[in-house]
């Protein structure tokens, strides 16, 4: 599995949007190998946690967000769903999972109904240590080409991520505890 020659397929080399993917997605596995180390005693995966956060983000261009050079039809909150859906018809449903289930703290019926949300109705959730380090990671970067580089701090992340609900900043909370920042 080489996630680059599955991004170069759906994405062409030297476009805006493959840029802003490869760029956030190398930063983003950066920081979860890091935490992955830290970790070390549960016992991560890192070979999967490289692949699979590479590829979290893969979903993208199904969806409008014309920012970061995406022209699709769907809202950009679809493209954890998305993801999973192309992933599993190339064949690698171990990380499909990872694309649909990093989106904010993870996405739950509940959300979905009361929000009414275009996704799926179904838990979305990160499970396993290696999902819960790449949603973890994923938080601390933007693809916005402003701000593509910035690390943000933890005050700013929990002031976004509260937006969802409290359960989502307590989740993130519990991460931070658990993985360090």
């Amino acid at each position: 599995m080489n996630p680059f020659k599955l991004i170069n397929k759906y994405y062409p080399k030297g476009s805006k949007t493959h840029h802003l993917l490869i760029e956030h997605s190398k930063m983003v596995t950066q920081k979860a190998l890091e935490i992955a180390r830290r970790v070390e005693h549960l016992k991560p995966d890192t070979d999967f946690i490289e692949k699979a956060a590479m590829l979290h983000d893969v979903g993208i261009l199904f969806t409008n967000a014309p920012k970061i050079g995406c022209y699709g039809e769907k809202p950009y909150i679809c493209h954890g769903y998305l993801g999973r859906e192309l992933l599993e018809k190339e064949g690698f449903p171990e990380y499909a999972l990872v694309c649909e289930r990093h989106v904010g703290a993870g996405i739950t019926v509940e959300d979905i109904e009361s929000r009414q949300l275009p996704v799926p109705k179904r838990d979305m959730i990160p499970i396993s240590l290696e999902e819960r380090i790449i949603c973890f990671a994923d938080k601390f970067f933007s693809k916005e080409p402003d701000s593509l580089y910035e690390n943000k701090s933890f005050k700013k992340i929990m002031t976004e991520i509260s937006g969802f609900g409290k359960d989502k900043a307590t989740k993130f909370e519990e991460w931070s505890e658990l993985f360090g920042n």
